[in-house]
């Protein structure tokens, strides 16, 4: 059955044995794990996560696929190895699958125009991964690690709750058909809740990290005063000897962990 990719579903198709070998080695797979992939395509990394997992939960959008798929593994999903699931990852619900927090792993090359939203999701889900391994954006993934030393509101809120790690760039040439820039493969590791007390506690600390980046171009005493009274702020910048010249950029996660917690 031919397949014709399809750009408003943001289908680019990874031909690389050793991008996709490279993806199974950073999920540091198992005989007993259970994977969840994102948009297995035509099924490349499908047939890797196979050989390794015990079981892969594979979620495709795309009809078409879903039925190339279908006949692709069909000993797979008869024996339960592989399930194949039509639907939108963003509605997933882990429980429908009795998946337990801390207790699965994504490996995925995900649609680039919902990134954001897959990171958001399932960092923030109460039943969380294990570990994430994802193909993304070369210059999103350098963000998130903050290869220039500079943080961003993406940098922060994955290592919130994670522990982020470069693995390889992905040459625009391993791809069909070709996207228009470079990926690279990302492993996050470490996830959980652990820096949060609760939901108001996680909730005030990125109104905080939403309040700090506001304003690129201003100090971060400036931007924090948008929801913080100014003495209060002052109060915690001499204290912990931060100087009031520095931008929300130069902060690490600990600093914001400290932050939100002192002004709190």
């Amino acid at each position: 059955m031919i397949h014709k990719a399809k750009k408003s579903l943001g289908q680019n198709f990874l031909k690389s044995k050793g991008a996709l070998l490279a993806m199974c080695n950073a999920g540091d797979l198992f005989k007993n794990d259970i994977v969840l992939e994102i948009g297995p395509g035509k099924g490349a990394l499908t047939e890797y996560l196979l050989k390794s997992a015990n079981k892969v939960i594979a979620i495709e959008k795309d009809p078409n696929l879903c039925d190339i798929l279908s006949e692709k593994f069909q000993d797979e999903i008869t024996s339960g190895h592989l399930v194949l699931v039509k639907g939108d990852i963003l509605e997933f619900d882990p429980t429908v699958y009795d998946l337990e927090s801390g207790e699965y792993k994504i490996i995925a090359n995900i649609p680039y125009n919902i990134t954001g939203a897959i990171f958001k999701k399932f960092l923030t889900e109460d039943i969380q991964p294990q570990t994430m391994v994802l193909l993304v954006q070369k210059e999103v993934a350098e963000r998130i690690v903050a290869r220039d030393n500079k943080e961003s509101i993406l940098s922060i809120s994955v290592k919130a709750y994670g522990t982020p790690r470069y693995i390889t760039k992905v040459s625009k040439k391993f791809f069909s058909p070709a996207p228009k820039v470079d990926s690279a493969i990302i492993q996050i590791t470490n996830i959980s809740k652990t820096n949060f007390r609760d939901q108001k506690d996680e909730d005030w600390f990125f109104q905080i990290v939403k309040a700090g980046f506001a304003h690129k171009r201003k100090v971060l005493i400036r931007n924090l005063d948008a929801v913080v009274e100014k003495s209060k702020i002052k109060e915690f910048f001499e204290k912990n000897q931060v100087s009031e010249k520095v931008r929300a950029e130069d902060l690490k996660i600990e600093d914001w962990m400290k932050l939100a917690k002192g002004l709190k």
